[in-house]
């Protein structure tokens, strides 16, 4: 889950328990089950992406874990955020074949992200429009991306982008 505006708290039957800001992502892993509950205890606006990934395998443990990252991390550059690869260091980690990125971009600012023939990816700008291998999309709008040898988005104002490759 990317956190966007406002707090989440949450709490689940492994023991995870926490408050997640703005700019926050958290990753959980069911495994066997876990029970968990996610709420809004405040009267702020509440904005977050949840995204859902199939595990690798079965029967893993539950597990609960966030992070904060920051605009700066990700100026001008995608950044793993949660990763199934241990090359990804910095991400959280989530035991998927799959990573999820983030970038923010100016306006005009190019980034070009390589998508091997066995790799799909979904990208949206959580924030701004962005030109994505010459086709328009806007805020919040998503975009799923198969069968090109990569990607490559240009932002056409100021904008955040989450970019999900997976197998």
């Amino acid at each position: 889950m990317l956190q966007r505006e406002g707090v989440l708290q949450h709490e689940d039957s492994s023991g995870g328990r926490g408050e997640i800001g703005a700019r926050n992502v958290q990753v959980i892993t069911a495994g066997r089950g876990v029970r968990h509950s996610e709420y809004n205890d405040t009267n702020a606006c509440l904005r977050i992406f949840q995204i859902w990934l199939l595990p690798r395998r079965r029967g893993l443990d539950s597990r609960w874990g966030t992070k904060p990252f920051a605009d700066t991390q990700r100026s001008g550059r995608l950044m793993p955020i949660a990763s199934g690869f241990p090359e990804d260091q910095e991400a959280l980690r989530i035991e998927a074949d799959a990573r999820v990125l983030g970038a923010t971009v100016e306006a005009g600012q190019r980034i070009t992200y390589p998508l091997p023939s066995t790799r799909f990816a979904y990208l949206v700008p959580a924030r701004g429009r962005v030109l994505v291998n010459d086709q328009q999309v806007g805020e919040r709008d998503g975009i799923a991306i198969a069968g090109e040898p990569g990607i490559e988005f240009t932002a056409i104002e100021p904008a955040e982008i989450i970019l999900v490759d997976t197998a």
